[in-house]
């Protein structure tokens, strides 16, 4: 093997399907952050993007030089020839999505949730399958450093038996938010597009995590209350979900788009027998954050290191970038990554099994509109 051979046998060629502010804003810095790193796996690189929206396509391909923004997904997979895609389309729009770029054989990263119902998740995840290609659910909250410090914790025994993850995941959402002030389509208020509100958006992320926290013991049982309390659109302003994992340990998750951005409003707490693990500003996009272990006969409060700097996305890209280098090199799909895609789509049926239930006993839209107008707009609006 040549040189050049080599470079091109650890290089990961990335393609981005829809290009909003996650897209732009998150997604690609942690890739951009993965490249210079330089893993020995494999190199992460962007080649090139597509979105409905050429203004949206270009405005990411102007952060990342060399990137090419093309119109049409067909001709992306067809003139690239990616290795992996990143789908970050709205959420109805996941599956045909999903479904070119599994037939092209690339891999298929595809944002949470799955697909806005569960008919399109199940065909998602089959036309994955059929094609033989890597494909995960894109929950970067898996790979944010404090959460892995948390992970490694509770896998040590230092929290004891673990009896309940605790889990708030709140932002401010309201109909016309856009990321940067400015005209935006708000698909996430659209019960069409979406799926559902603060529910199918924010508790897919913590969901995930429990079982990620706990080593695989997943949630088999949920229930939910749903909120449509402050703004005036036709999906959930907010939720608290109770659940229990199939070990037995209780799960409870508040979720909202109500909650404004300057309150404290991201907090993971792990009960055991020995102590308490509690994080702060962890759950989101972003790096940072605090960890502390609270032990159960001390009460003394102690730091948990971790890396600070660290973005979760550039985690997410590194991770999946080798997971794709593996199976290029022969490794058996069902190998190369720990989360299957199958077990994925368990927790979304669960989550939407819940949301039925839940939406079957509430009004569809809010009674009264309180106080929505009088909620300061901040730098962080719906950031999550």
């Amino acid at each position: 093997m040549n040189a050049d051979t080599a470079a091109a046998a650890t290089t990961c060629r990335w393609a981005i399907a829809g290009c909003g502010w996650v897209a732009r804003d998150h997604f690609l810095p942690g890739l951009l952050e993965a490249a210079r790193q330089r893993p020995a796996t494999a190199v992460p690189s962007l080649v090139a993007v597509t979105d409905t929206d050429p203004v949206a396509a270009a405005r990411l391909a102007a952060r990342a030089p060399g990137v090419r923004a093309v119109p049409r997904l067909a001709d992306l997979l067809a003139d690239h020839r990616p290795d992996a895609v990143y789908v970050a389309t709205p959420n109805h729009a996941h599956r045909p999505v999903a479904e070119a770029a599994a037939a092209a054989g690339a891999a298929v990263l595809c944002e949470k949730p799955l697909a806005a119902d569960l008919a399109d998740a199940e065909r998602l995840v089959a036309a994955c399958e059929r094609a033989g290609v890597p494909a995960a659910t894109a929950y970067d909250q898996r790979f944010h450093p404090a959460h892995q410090a948390a992970r490694d914790v509770v896998a040590s025994g230092g929290l004891g038996t673990v009896t309940a993850v605790r889990i708030t995941y709140c932002c401010w959402l309201p109909p016309a938010w856009s990321p940067d002030g400015g005209h935006c389509d708000n698909w996430r208020a659209d019960p069409a597009r979406a799926g559902g509100g603060a529910l199918i958006d924010l508790a897919p992320h913590g969901l995930d995590l429990v079982g990620v926290l706990l080593g695989g013991d997943d949630v088999t049982q949920l229930a939910a209350l749903v909120q449509h309390r402050v703004h005036p659109y036709r999906v959930d302003d907010g939720a608290v979900l109770a659940g229990r994992t199939d070990g037995g340990v209780l799960v409870c998750l508040h979720v909202a788009y109500n909650t404004p951005d300057v309150l404290p409003r991201r907090r993971l707490e792990i009960v055991g027998t020995r102590g308490l693990l509690t994080a702060t500003d962890t759950l989101g996009q972003d790096a940072g954050g605090a960890v502390w272990l609270t032990g159960a006969d001390t009460a003394r409060r102690v730091p948990v290191a971790f890396d600070a700097g660290a973005s979760p996305f550039g985690g997410q890209v590194r991770r999946f970038s080798a997971a794709v280098a593996a199976a290029r090199a022969g490794t058996a799909r069902e190998r190369v990554w720990p989360w299957p895609l199958r077990r994925d789509l368990a927790l979304h049926r669960l989550l939407l099994e819940a949301l039925a239930r839940a939406d079957g006993a509430t009004p569809e839209v809010p009674p009264s509109l309180p106080a929505a107008g009088r909620i300061p707009f901040t730098t962080e609006e719906g950031r999550r």
